[in-house]
């Protein structure tokens, strides 16, 4: 059970509601090569963007007055246009129609106020890219209140999963100044991601890829114990990795290029994958299997994703950075693909299915505490 009040448990009606969405989209650049004439971005995933929606929808259903969005985008050193969050609001107002979205770019001070008061009952104002100031990822105190004081907010709403491993000011500070609680899309990873790791229907299968054994040895040592099988793909198994538990099965056939570089798990292994998945009642796959960024090396990838996503029968969970991208992009060519869960949460899903605490979710309101 979701241990944190959610925006279910609480009365949003006529307030100014502050959210801490996840905006943090990956962005791709036209370009005329011929002429070099101009450069736009574009978003190249909306993903991010359309998990926030159920939270937004709920709130503007259930009457808050007006609805105030923070967010960051990259890893900025200081302002930078190639980093504003404009984009992201203009796809926003795409996908709602009928509302009002507006943009401004600050977070805080006169300007934003004037904003604020300007939106109409139910609209959205999207602030600018919170990490353009330095008292963000420093959980200032002061630039929190700042935030707070000039959007006139009423309620704090964490709903940015993927941030919550974060203490920053927009995941702690400014929940120590309002009533804070979770979001939909919060409450469902958490839940998701908790029920993986407590009551998972067997048999459970995990899936462990990617490229670094200091970042999955404790989630494969996490899941030994949890799990009836623990298959190892992706390059840590390519690199040598040697299993310490009969239930632990790592890939054992590669494809290699030219070089011999081992770039993908071989046939042998992809089937092996392949049959535990189709004898499992639940399956939660972190890290790629291959090279993704040659689609050569794509291919356990591709078919252990096509093997999840066409189970219906199946709890599936997709977790980690590339691991979700690569499940994204593999939908929107295969809409007919499911999932029960692509979380939007990379480091915080590590963090949280290998015990850590995240921050962003103590800071929240228990739901046997006193309102």
């Amino acid at each position: 059970m979701f241990q944190k009040k959610t925006i279910r448990d609480i009365d949003v009606e006529d307030q100014i509601v502050l959210i801490r969405t996840d905006y943090n989209v990956p962005l791709g650049t036209f370009t005329d090569d011929s002429e070099k004439a101009f450069e736009e971005q574009y978003i190249s995933s909306d993903f991010r963007i359309r998990a926030s929606l159920p939270t937004i929808k709920y709130l503007i259903e259930h009457k808050a007055s007006k609805l105030i969005l923070i967010s960051h985008l990259g890893r900025p050193a200081g302002k930078d246009a190639k980093f504003s969050l404009r984009l992201v609001a203009e796809k926003l107002a795409e996908l709602l129609p009928g509302t009002t979205v507006n943009f401004v770019d600050n977070v805080s001070g006169a300007e934003v106020e004037a904003s604020v008061e300007e939106l109409p009952e139910g609209g959205i104002l999207l602030l600018e890219n919170l990490r353009f100031w330095p008292g963000e990822k420093e959980n200032d105190t002061q630039f929190a209140r700042d935030l707070v004081d000039s959007t006139h907010a009423s309620l704090f709403v964490q709903d940015g999963f993927a941030v919550t491993h974060r203490a920053h000011a927009s995941t702690d500070a400014i929940a120590k100044l309002l009533p804070a609680v979770a979001g939909l899309l919060v409450e469902k990873e958490v839940t998701m991601l908790q029920k993986a790791i407590e009551t998972p229907d067997h048999p459970f299968t995990v899936i462990i890829g990617g490229a670094k054994v200091s970042d999955k040895q404790p989630l494969i040592q996490k899941f030994t114990s949890l799990a009836d099988q623990v298959l190892v793909g992706g390059k840590i198994a390519a690199d040598g990795y040697e299993a310490e538990s009969p239930n632990i099965y790592v890939a054992e056939d590669f494809d290699e290029n030219t070089d011999g570089a081992r770039l993908d798990i071989g046939p042998v292994s992809t089937m092996k994958f392949v049959e535990s998945i189709q004898n499992a009642k639940t399956v939660l796959w972190n890290g790629v299997l291959g090279f993704i960024e040659d689609p050569t090396y794509a291919t356990a990838s591709t078919i252990i994703a096509k093997a999840l996503g066409e189970n219906s029968h199946l709890t599936s969970i997709i977790c980690g950075g590339d691991t979700a991208g690569f499940v994204e992009n593999l939908i929107s060519e295969n809409p007919e693909l499911q999932y029960s869960l692509i979380s939007t949460g990379g480091g915080a899903a590590l963090e949280l299915l290998s015990g850590g605490e995240l921050p962003g979710l103590a800071s929240l309101e228990n739901k046997s505490s006193e309102s």
